[in-house]
């Protein structure tokens, strides 16, 4: 099987070397850029399962970069930045990034970080091939693809990942934490909310009245679940 590929983006010659080397050492296959422009070019050549993003590039923000790669696949994106305010983080991760990690940091926690987003690409079992409608709309694992009343809905990597888990268990209750460790794939020792912006992004592609949400509906005190507007079809 081969191994996952990695496009590592920061202005940081430094960092940017030490996360190359570490990484092929792990047998990644790595490929890096200085900048915003570079980046693109490189993504495009490289196709990467996973880019570690700097949020703050000379002619671009990792925010911005985040939001066109993922536009253009279902790539995952961690990002890397100095900043170590929740705002910064709850608006990364509003953006689409699958995890944020704070400069500076350990070689240690990295690998951690990067082992637990590429497991989301765990093989799908027969089981999870199967595509899920309800109603108009349609959930397919195999494609990745979102779809109400056969017009596509365009959602990032992880925004899939929590939409086919809570609609692949409906009338479910799911606290945060366990959603996390679910879908985040790791005990993630941030701040909870995150579930909260991921949720609301969600919300406002397949939500009608977002007042008012029919789908994913909030259970105060617990959690969210996934209710089904009628008996889920499976194709």
């Amino acid at each position: 099987m081969a191994s996952a590929k990695i496009l590592v983006v920061d202005d940081d010659q430094h960092i940017r070397t030490l996360i190359h080397r570490f990484l092929s050492k792990h047998s990644y296959q790595v490929e890096s850029a200085e900048d915003g422009k570079g980046a693109m070019a490189v993504f495009e050549q490289f196709n990467p399962d996973l880019v570690i993003l700097d949020v703050n590039l000379p002619d671009a923000t990792g925010y911005n970069l985040c939001q066109e790669m993922q536009s253009r696949t279902g790539v995952f994106v961690l990002m890397l930045t100095s900043r170590a305010d929740e705002a910064d983080k709850i608006r990364g991760f509003s953006q689409g990034a699958d995890d944020y990690l704070t400069k500076p940091f350990s070689l240690g926690e990295l690998e951690v970080r990067v082992q637990a987003v590429l497991k989301r690409k765990r093989p799908i079992t027969e089981a999870e091939h199967k595509c899920l409608t309800f109603n108009g709309l349609a959930i397919d694992p195999v494609s990745r693809e979102v779809s109400i009343n056969q017009e596509q809905i365009l959602l990032t990597a992880l925004e899939f990942d929590l939409l086919h888990f809570l609609a692949s268990h409906p009338g479910r209750v799911w606290r945060r934490a366990e959603l996390i460790q679910k879908v985040w794939d790791y005990e993630y020792v941030g701040d909870q909310r995150v579930v909260d912006v991921h949720i609301g992004q969600i919300r406002k592609k397949i939500e009608i009245d977002t007042s008012q949400p029919a789908l994913i509906q909030t259970v105060r005190g617990v959690g969210y679940k996934f209710e089904a507007p009628d008996l889920a079809q499976e194709e």
